[in-house]
């Protein structure tokens, strides 16, 4: 690269809407809900429906607004006239705001041997049961190292009990199965009556 030039900066990709000029089609359907201004400067009745682009933008232009392409595949395309860039605000700020409402699921792991003595299991088992109240899913698993690997039945009956202590409060997606060197469980919690 020369010395002096700048590498050019990438802008995240942002919907893009066509505006004003940049509409092609020769009539539009025209919606909105700011008729009663757009009447006024036009010296005649507006109201939802089909008209003339070229009309449509300078009507736009008059308010000092924007004419704004909302649905282009529509035959004719939709408009409205809007402020472009509180159109964009808003448009971002609802996508947020969905963001925001969706579901994360969050999953905890807990990790026991093949030989987990008791106070360890109840130990996990508190553990399990928190996360389990706070909504979480709880993966877990019994891992199994150097000859451990013999002992794949306790690892089972540990992972029974454990699922078996936690039926109050979640159930398991599916029965232990070995991934590897791993015995494996997911624990869903219960869904809250409301």
């Amino acid at each position: 690269m020369a010395k002096g030039r700048r590498k050019p900066q990438r802008r995240a990709p942002e919907a893009h809407f066509n505006t004003n000029s940049r509409i092609r089609a020769p009539r539009i359907r025209l919606v909105g809900d700011n008729f009663e201004i757009v009447s006024e400067v036009a010296g005649q009745k507006i109201d939802s429906g089909i008209y003339d682009t070229r009309s449509a933008i300078a009507w736009a232009r008059d308010l000092e607004l924007d004419l704004v392409e909302i649905s282009p595949n529509a035959d004719p395309p939709v408009c409205k006239i809007i402020d472009y860039n509180k159109f964009l605000y808003l448009k971002k700020k609802k996508e947020k705001e969905i963001r925001s409402k969706t579901a994360k699921t969050v999953i905890k792991e807990i990790r026991f041997g093949p030989n987990t003595d008791e106070h360890d299991f109840e130990f996990k088992l508190n553990h399990a049961k928190k996360f389990l109240s706070e909504g979480a899913k709880v993966k877990a698993y019994v891992h199994f190292r150097g000859r451990t690997i013999v002992f794949k039945d306790r690892g089972e009956l540990l992972l029974l009990k454990f699922i078996n202590e936690l039926e109050s409060l979640g159930g398991a997606e599916e029965l232990p199965k070995m991934e590897g060197r791993r015995m494996i469980v997911i624990i869903s919690p219960l869904k809250k009556k409301k």
